[in-house]
Parts: C-alpha cells; sequence; structure tokens
C-alpha cells in the first residue's frame, strides 16, 4: 500500500460508490496498527483531561459494530449496550494489542459489508438510535468511515503526546 490508500488505487471488489468509503477504513487500519503500540499506563493516560486512547480505541469498535448494526436495518442489542457503557471505563482489561485487534475486526466489519453491499439498498431509509433519526445505508456507511478515521486521527495526536 502507498502511504495513503486513497492514493493505492482501487481495491478489487468494491464498488465506484463504496471505494472512498473502503479507503478511508484501510486507512484507519494502517494508522492504528502504526501509532498504538504504546503500555497500558500511556494507553489509559488523559493528557489535559481529553479522552484516552484506550477511549478512542473502544469507541471505534463499539461504534463500528453499532452503527453497522443500523445500516443492515437492525435494532442494537443489550450486549450492544453494555459495550457502549462501558467505552468510557478508567481502566481496561485489555492491553494496546488487544483493543487494537478488536476495533480492526469491527471495522474488517464494515469493509466487508460494504464489498457485498447491493447497490439497490444503498439509499433506503434506516434509523439510527432510540429517537430513531432518519437516515439511509449509503449514509451510514459514509459516516462510519468519518467517524473512525476522526477518532483514528484523535487517536494519532494523543499517542504522541503520550509517548515517554
Amino acid at each position: 500500500m502507498a502511504e495513503e490508500a486513497w492514493l493505492s488505487g482501487k481495491l478489487e471488489s468494491y464498488s465506484d460508490v463504496m471505494m472512498p468509503a473502503a479507503h478511508a477504513l484501510v486507512q484507519a487500519i494502517a494508522d492504528l496498527q502504526k501509532f498504538t503500540d504504546l503500555p497500558n499506563e500511556e494507553l489509559l493516560t488523559k493528557p489535559n483531561n481529553s479522552p484516552s486512547v484506550a477511549f478512542h480505541l473502544r469507541h471505534i469498535a463499539g461504534s463500528c459494530d453499532r452503527l453497522l448494526t443500523y445500516a443492515k436495518g437492525e435494532n442494537l442489542t443489550e450486549k450492544q449496550f453494555e459495550f457502549l457503557k462501558g467505552e468510557t471505563a478508567e481502566n481496561s482489561d485489555l492491553n494496546a494489542e488487544e483493543l487494537v485487534s478488536q476495533a480492526v475486526s469491527e471495522i474488517e466489519k464494515v469493509l466487508d459489508f460494504c464489498k457485498n453491499v447491493s447497490s439497490g439498498i444503498l439509499f433506503e431509509p434506516r434509523f439510527v438510535g432510540r429517537k430513531r433519526l432518519e437516515t439511509n445505508v449509503f449514509g451510514l456507511l459514509f459516516h462510519i468511515a468519518e467517524h473512525t478515521a476522526r477518532h483514528v486521527g484523535q487517536i494519532i495526536t494523543t499517542a504522541k503526546i503520550v509517548r515517554k
């Protein structure tokens, strides 16, 4: 892969419509694997009371899972609500490698969905959250990509600040 995923050319098996989201998610995985080699103390550090790297990693995993559930037209499960509650935990029983693996696994599920989604359902309505805010499949997939990229950027910055 080139330094930037979007400069690597077409990703095999993705439609042209899904390519930008796929590139962003592939880049997110590469960046997570490159910038998150932190010991637990640094993983949990909240510089200037900003969110820790551990939070961002848990949040990427959880938000990808929840938003993909909505894209599939399904409702969240109790297990997903429990995971959401734990995203802001001040401790972690997982190390950086395990948290990254969890986040990457959820990103890969989104990539798989993007690869296989029928173009015929991209603009079907979907509803998000308890308030059932309306969007569509395409909007959800685009949001997963940009939301994940936003948190990866915060991880990179926070990791550079807390690294000793």
